[in-house]
Formats: structure tokens, C-alpha cells, sequence
């Protein structure tokens, strides 16, 4: 079998092909957009490096499947080609993750204040994830003047940092470390 050819050069001039075949500049919002939800998804990677439950594991992988499905939603070009059903968001797939944010958010004590990020290493790189997927979720928005993005794609979004807060307080929680606080007398 042939080896795959990792370079194609047809983006050497600042271009790159949509599903569909449509060529648009690499500085369009949509590869703004969906290259944030790469970014995403490799953060999620490395999050995963750092958790030790399998549930979480197995659950974030589900959840990085997800983010390519949103990926190829984003980059396909819906004026020249219908999504394939793998692009799509589904109401159960927020749900799913609803269902996490429940599951997980009843073992953690009540929250009183807003969180600092930090804390153990897992938890650190929740927060940046939980940041990626807000400014993803904001390059997303900015299409939707434009571009038909489903109603579903964008719950998933809110729910998915809504789901890397409760992580990053989980993983702390298990570990026995205590949340950091905001000062918010700012002495």
C-alpha cells in the first residue's frame, strides 16, 4: 500500500478547499472557526494525558469524535453539498453532555464564588479547554449572520465549556485540593 502524501501544496497560496470544493482564503471566519474547534480538540488530547477515571476518558473521547463531526459540519460548503450525516449535531448529543454536567456536579460542593483556574495540572488544562471552547463558540457565532449553523451545534458548544468548569472543579475535588477563590475585595 502507497503511502499517504502528507502536503498537497494547493494551499501554498493562502487557500485551502471547503467540503464541496469551494476555495476560500485561510484567514475565512469558517477556518477561523473551525480551526479553533482543532485547537479545541487538541487541548481535549492533552487533557486526557492527564485523567486517570476511565469514565472521563471514555467520555472525552466521545467528545472529541464530536468535535470533528463539528469541524466537518463547519468546513463543508452547504450551497454546493448537503452534510453528511456524521456532520451533524444531534439534541441527544447535548443531552449527553447535560447528563455529564448533572453527574458530575452533584458530588461537588456548592459553589459560592467565582472559580481562579489552577489547581492540579488536569484541572488547569480543563480551564484552558473550558476558554477554547468559549472563543470557539464566539468564532461560530460570528458565522451565523451568513451561514446556517444549527441550533443544536450551538447548545453543544455552550454545554461543552459548561462541562469543562465542572471537570476542572471534579478533578481539584478528587484530589483534595482546595478551589481557589476570586478575591473580590482585590487586596
Amino acid at each position: 500500500m502507497k503511502k499517504s502524501i502528507v502536503y498537497t501544496k494547493t494551499g501554498d497560496a493562502g487557500t485551502t478547499a471547503l467540503i464541496g470544493g469551494t476555495r476560500v482564503s485561510k484567514a475565512d471566519d469558517r477556518l477561523e472557526a473551525y480551526g479553533t474547534i482543532d485547537e479545541l480538540n487538541s487541548f481535549v488530547g492533552l487533557l486526557v494525558s492527564y485523567l486517570e477515571v476511565d469514565t472521563d476518558i471514555a467520555f472525552l473521547q466521545k467528545v472529541q469524535n464530536k468535535l470533528f463531526s463539528v469541524g466537518a459540519y463547519l468546513a463543508t460548503d452547504q450551497g454546493k453539498t448537503d452534510l453528511s450525516d456524521s456532520c451533524l449535531i444531534s439534541q441527544d448529543d447535548v443531552a449527553m453532555i447535560e447528563q455529564e454536567i448533572d453527574k458530575v456536579d452533584n458530588i461537588l460542593p456548592p459553589l459560592h464564588a467565582f472559580v481562579i483556574p489552577g489547581g492540579e495540572r488536569g484541572a488547569g488544562v480543563s480551564h484552558v479547554c473550558r476558554t477554547v471552547c468559549r472563543r470557539a463558540e464566539r468564532r461560530i457565532l460570528n458565522l451565523v449572520a451568513d451561514y446556517q449553523i444549527s441550533n443544536e451545534l450551538l447548545a453543544f458548544m455552550n454545554r461543552l465549556s459548561d462541562y469543562f468548569f465542572v471537570l476542572c472543579r471534579k478533578i481539584n475535588f478528587e484530589a483534595g485540593k482546595d478551589e481557589l477563590f476570586w478575591n473580590n475585595t482585590c487586596k
